[in-house]
């Protein structure tokens, strides 16, 4: 055989290796990430390199808050609700309605100190650099954009608590 025909063969060769193996690579990845697709907290593993009993406290501390969250958020859309019937009575900004949006405003205030507390708490499981970093990452979150996690606790939408 000619020595171009012998480094083509070799080219395409690893060429189909290369393919194969990122393909297996890539299926392996995909079946270990959809295995638990209901792990709303895999993220947090991942991204912060928390080991197993690590994950384990983080999961117990975050399914104690969970009825707190939803607690706030339910009294949230309530609230909301309430003001809403308030303003869809055509008679405006009304002292009743601005005490609604007052309560609301108290609420979330509340809300957001709560959920501040309780990511101190998940950041003193993690060692400091991550703990620095998720508290950074949580605080920006939570101040920044509260009313999606509101909406997606509040059963208003579908996928209701998944993504917090």
């Amino acid at each position: 055989m000619s020595r171009p025909l012998v480094i083509l063969l070799a080219v395409v060769l690893a060429a189909v290796a290369l393919v194969a193996g990122s393909f297996l690579v890539a299926s392996r990845m995909c079946s270990r990430q959809f295995s638990r697709p209901t792990d709303d907290l895999a993220w947090l593993q991942m991204e912060f390199h928390l080991g197993k009993g690590q994950m384990a406290r983080v999961r117990e501390l975050h399914d104690r808050y969970l009825p707190v969250c939803q607690s706030y958020c339910d009294q949230i859309t309530a609230e909301k609700r309430s003001l809403q019937a308030l303003l869809d009575e055509g008679r405006g900004a009304t002292e009743e309605a601005v005490a609604k949006l007052n309560e609301i405003a108290r609420i979330r205030a509340q809300c957001q100190a709560s959920m501040l507390l309780h990511f101190e708490e998940v950041s003193r499981v993690m060692p400091p650099e991550q703990a620095r970093r998720y508290l950074e990452e949580m605080r920006r979150l939570t101040l920044g954009f509260h009313e999606q996690i509101e909406n997606s606790m509040s059963g208003d939408q579908a996928d209701g608590h998944a993504h917090h």
